[in-house]
């Protein structure tokens, strides 16, 4: 399954009051392993960039004047998460972003159907403890020394991480896998598996066998079973 993890940086907190996006970021999961592919823009706003909101990004006018304002960049977004889920922490505040932004270009809305809002989910998981992306990494051991500030790409990443956790999707790998120091561990003892002291009985009885073998032989030298038998 292909899910999009998504983050936006905005000049505020509300799109119906004038502000705009700065920043989007999305980092591509298959079956929630990331796949290296990201999509990342800093987008110009057209307006200013309060001090409250700098304080959080880090992103000024200055820094934003020369970069692609979200028309410029519409289609390509659409393109790059088409047919995706979509998942992101307090998802109501970047699709309220991303729709105010679609509808300014009279593009259709994202639905609320293709949405994982993680912090929905660990709400759920871990009812009356701090759920914001912060609390999650360190619940989870997810390194956070390179968040300084908050950053679309950076915390898409981090993100990944902690939905992966919230999902279960390490503990079901490790269920099919060993870890390199057990693996070592038997290889150096010469434990693990093994042929049977004593093969099983056959299912099959002698008829059985016999017209298997019949059948076998109406198939030709070159059959592929005389591959594999």
């Amino acid at each position: 399954m292909r899910e999009i993890v998504l983050d936006t940086e905005t000049t505020g907190l509300d799109p119906f009051d004038g502000h705009r996006i700065v920043e989007i970021g999305c980092v591509e999961l298959v079956n929630c392993i990331p796949t290296g592919r990201v999509w990342h823009y800093h987008v110009n706003p057209e307006r200013d960039v309060p001090y409250e909101a700098f304080e959080v990004h880090g992103l000024s006018l200055e820094f934003l004047r020369d970069k692609p304002r979200f028309v410029d960049i519409a289609d390509e977004m659409l393109s790059f998460i088409e047919g995706a889920m979509l998942v992101a922490h307090n998802a109501a505040f970047d699709f309220a972003f991303l729709n105010a932004e679609l509808d300014r270009l009279s593009r259709p809305l994202l639905r609320w159907d293709r949405v994982v809002d993680t912090l929905a989910l660990a709400r759920r998981r871990h009812p009356g403890a701090p759920c914001s992306l912060d609390a999650l990494c360190k619940r989870y051991g997810i390194d956070l020394s390179e968040r300084e500030l908050h950053g679309a790409l950076l915390d898409c990443r981090l993100l990944a991480g902690v939905y992966v956790e919230l999902v279960g999707g390490h503990q079901a790998r490790l269920e099919f896998a060993i870890n390199g120091s057990q693996a070592a561990m038997l290889a150096g003892t010469g434990e693990g598996i093994g042929a049977r002291l004593r093969p099983l009985a056959p299912r099959l009885s002698a008829a059985e066998i016999e017209a298997h073998r019949a059948f076998v032989s109406t198939l030709g030298a070159e059959a592929l079973w005389f591959r594999y038998a």
